[in-house]
């Protein structure tokens, strides 16, 4: 097997790609929405609604004579080849950072080795084993799924279409029974036994039962609504998947549920990467899960309005007009803070993140802003103070009341393991955030 392993945010000459160049040259100046459409899992799963990662956004962007890494991790596979995405943390070991914030944002257990390449193909399917839960609560928020499905009878109380030759063949002579069929709405339908055979899968592994405990609720509700459920019937439930995807824009929680249930009942370790042209792979959307870990820290003196549910949206105009999710916005109007969480290099915030931020400080009437970032180099934090005055009347000078800070959360790049990375990163999230306490 071939690996390469490389940094999100980072360029490397296209030379460095050469043991995976069949990969390189599948993937290579692709969008995300191209990638997940050959199989590519990736998430969180609705990414054209994700805010700093966009359909168009790609996984490895030529500029000149190198290749640019994005905002993603993860794995990505074709044939014998392996491509890791590591975070840009990890120095020479293990992604401890990348692990971490699966940590705690997907309650993962701690399976993220990037190095070895004995077992990539198998890390790759704990990884969406993992992600069950995650989409299993999402899209039962929404209801159990319930569709139409035809059901065919043979008794004396006909109400549907009669099956005349099923009659014939199963009511000579004629004792009273009619064969017909029948549409119902009804729960126990393909995709909920799709997801009945997923989770009685994932029962029989060693960690199946605790890792379902997370969503024992849902899990009961799906046994229950499935009496239906028969063990040798998989392989039909999963071409019936195959077949009839879930189409409705209201039920796409569900549409991602089921492409992930038909990824994990498909894995065989010979089958995965199956075909010549087969791409595969699993990706998460570093920004996404910086912007959730920060919340975990500062939930308690800040609002977090979430565009992917519409909670919390504001507007910038009277009329219900002009849409806005700024990421943060303090519980405290007194002084008003606006924060943005940013999986970036301090050097890449600019331009446009600076205006995005001050709209919002004049929408609130905040005279703080602040870009939450991960900071490596250790460095101090960057306060900018807001211009008045004119180039054109040469009366350009700083104000006094009105700025944008960039505070970086250090994270630790010298931890011998993971332990010592967890022990470390709680003392730089408490620094972190201590300045919002101040």
């Amino acid at each position: 097997m071939k690996l390469l392993r490389i940094k999100d945010n980072s360029q490397q000459k296209k030379d460095a790609f050469s043991q995976v160049a069949k990969l390189t040259g599948i993937i290579a100046d692709k969008t995300l929405e191209q990638l997940e459409r050959e199989g590519v899992f990736v998430f969180p799963e609705t990414v054209k609604d994700a805010k700093d990662i966009t359909q168009d956004q790609m996984i490895l962007q030529s500029v000149n004579d190198t290749y640019r890494s994005g905002n993603v991790m993860g794995f990505l596979g074709y044939g014998d080849e392996r491509l890791a995405i590591a975070s840009r943390f990890c120095g020479e070991g293990e992604d401890y950072l990348f692990q971490y914030l699966l940590d705690k944002v997907l309650d993962f257990p701690n399976i993220v080795d990037l190095d070895a390449d004995a077992n990539q193909d198998n890390r790759l399917f704990n990884f969406l084993l993992f992600l069950f839960p995650h989409y299993l609560k999402a899209a039962m928020r929404k209801g159990l799924f319930k569709k139409y499905i035809r059901h065919r009878y043979n008794d004396g109380n006909v109400k549907g279409t009669i099956d005349v030759a099923r009659h014939i063949k199963k009511n000579i002579p004629f004792v009273g029974n009619v064969a017909y069929s029948q549409r119902e709405f009804s729960y126990d339908n393909s995709l909920m036994e799709l997801m009945r055979h997923t989770i009685e899968y994932i029962k029989r592994k060693p960690y199946g039962k605790k890792l379902l405990i997370k969503v024992k609720d849902e899990v009961k509700l799906v046994i229950d609504a499935t009496p239906g459920y028969e063990p040798y019937d998989r392989q039909k439930i999963i071409e019936q998947n195959k077949k009839n995807t879930v189409r409705h824009a209201y039920f796409r929680e569900y549409l991602a549920l089921q492409r992930l249930c038909l990824l994990i009942l498909r894995h065989q370790r010979h089958q995965i990467g199956t075909g010549a042209r087969q791409i595969y792979g699993i990706l998460f959307d570093g920004a996404w899960l910086w912007e959730e870990y920060i919340n975990l820290l500062i939930k308690d003196i800040f609002y977090h309005p979430m565009n992917k549910s519409g909670k919390g949206a504001q507007r910038l105009f009277d009329g219900n007009v002009g849409l806005i999710y700024p990421d943060f916005i303090s519980r405290n109007s007194e002084p008003r803070i606006i924060a943005d969480a940013k999986y970036k290099l301090l050097g890449n915030i600019g331009n446009r993140d600076y205006l995005q931020v001050l709209a919002y400080m004049f929408r609130f009437d905040a005279k703080a802003g602040y870009y939450l970032y991960p900071e490596a180099e250790w460095s101090d934090d960057l306060k900018l103070w807001l211009n008045r005055g004119s180039t054109y009347e040469k009366n350009v000078v700083p104000r006094d009341d009105i700025s944008i800070t960039k505070h970086g959360l250090k994270i630790p790049m010298d931890a011998q393991n993971y332990s010592e990375f967890t022990a470390k990163m709680k003392v730089q999230e408490q620094e972190f955030t201590s300045v919002f306490y101040a």
